[in-house]
């Protein structure tokens, strides 16, 4: 699995490491709205000067903040918040993928719900795959994945071996089928089966699960 670069961990540890104070958070929520002076600041905050400089000092050091010169009154600054200084707060790492494969045991439900989901946030291609591979899909699948504008009816569940390929990411979205396929590889989502209630509130459970864990991994990865 890919790693970031020790540098860009490195940033990102000082940007946490900075923001794990309370007054550092709350100048860097302030600077989120706009640029403060100083002066301003001290005030909001209520500390002594001394103590507001080492802070920023610290947001600088940081990659957090940056601060320059009034053009009205030359000896006042104005603290505001550095270019793209939240951006680096999130994991950097970026996986390579020729394909996105979601593996279920049956690959009637959460597999086949998650494939379906990818192509709305990623343009590189998915699939789905099982590990007993049931008959059909579940019609719980269906009805949810039809709910949220989605078609899976005419799909059918595959076999993992008869699916997988060289350059896939894995994502197993079962115990079982993660549990089963040690040493695979990619990452693993524990989402509950909604086919032991098989109720509506349990299928939209496992869509907005599904849902929520791919708008997180799809930025963090590229084609390959």
């Amino acid at each position: 699995m890919k790693t970031e670069s020790v540098d860009a961990f490195q940033a990102r540890v000082a940007k946490h490491a900075a923001l794990a104070d309370p007054a550092r958070l709350r100048i860097v929520d302030l600077l989120t709205l706009g640029d403060v002076s100083p002066t301003e600041l001290q005030a909001e905050l209520g500390m002594p000067s001394n103590l507001l400089s080492h802070h920023l000092r610290t947001l600088e050091g940081a990659g957090l903040a940056t601060r320059h010169r009034s053009e009205a009154d030359r000896r006042r600054s104005y603290i505001r918040l550095a270019a793209g200084a939240l951006e680096g707060l999130a994991p950097g790492v970026e996986h390579g993928a020729r394909r996105v494969l979601f593996v279920c045991t049956r690959n009637s439900a959460r597999s086949q719900l998650a494939a379906a989901l990818w192509p709305q946030v990623s343009g590189i291609p998915s699939a789905s795959a099982g590990t007993h591979p049931a008959d059909s899909i579940a019609q719980g699948a269906i009805d949810v994945a039809g709910r949220h504008g989605l078609t899976i009816a005419k799909r059918s569940p595959r076999r993992l071996d008869q699916v997988a390929g060289d350059g896939d990411f894995v994502v197993t979205v079962c115990d079982n089928a993660h549990e089963e396929l040690t040493g695979l590889g990619g990452v693993h989502w524990s989402v509950p089966d909604p086919l032991r209630l098989n109720t509506e509130e349990a299928f939209e459970n496992a869509f907005a699960d599904l849902s929520h864990r791919i708008s997180d991994l799809a930025p963090r990865m590229h084609a390959a």
